[in-house]
């Protein structure tokens, strides 16, 4: 089962980062390409039959299968970077993080009106990133079709905070 081989492969990294946080590490499973292939097939499968014109990967874990996604769906990837990493003109929204203020960016012309986005990253704890993408879609005229992530921290309820842009939130794996 997809789930319980993701599971054994992510790490908990303990204190990061910040003391008491159990962080869960994706990374090594970018070490299995087998297990790779079968996350990007599971997203496919959801995904492929939702009308969706572009896939959206979230600096930067979300970069990683983001990318892979939409070159199976046949459809364009977009990246949403941190603040004054693209080199066009951009367009940016600001957001609380549980520590602090962040600012995340994407180039104006990455979506046509009425495009149906899939937003993608690799954790969703807060969801406040995940919001935030979901408002630079909109502000370029776009309409969230779902979002994707290999793991969800369900105890902190982000899925709630995402469900007035769509019910459509997917997750591999749940804590």
């Amino acid at each position: 089962m997809l789930q319980q081989k993701i599971q054994e492969t992510i790490r908990n990294v303990q204190d990061f980062p910040k003391p008491g946080i159990l962080f869960k590490d994706i990374t090594p499973i970018f070490h299995n390409q087998t297990l790779c292939n079968e996350i990007i097939d599971e997203f496919a499968k959801h995904f492929s039959t939702k009308n969706i014109n572009a896939v959206i990967g979230v600096e930067s874990r979300g970069f990683l299968f983001g990318f892979a996604l939409a070159n199976k769906l046949n459809i364009p990837f977009i990246l949403v970077r941190k603040a004054g990493k693209l080199p066009f003109k951009t367009m940016a929204y600001e957001y609380d993080l549980e520590y602090g203020r962040a600012k995340i960016e994407m180039q104006v012309d990455e979506i046509q009106k009425d495009w149906n986005v899939l937003i993608h990253d690799d954790l969703l704890a807060t969801g406040g990133t995940a919001e935030a993408a979901a408002k630079l879609v909109s502000m370029q005229e776009g309409k969230v079709a779902g979002f994707a992530f290999v793991v969800e921290l369900e105890f902190l309820q982000g899925k709630e905070r995402l469900k007035r842009y769509s019910e459509n939130i997917f997750s591999l794996v749940k804590y």
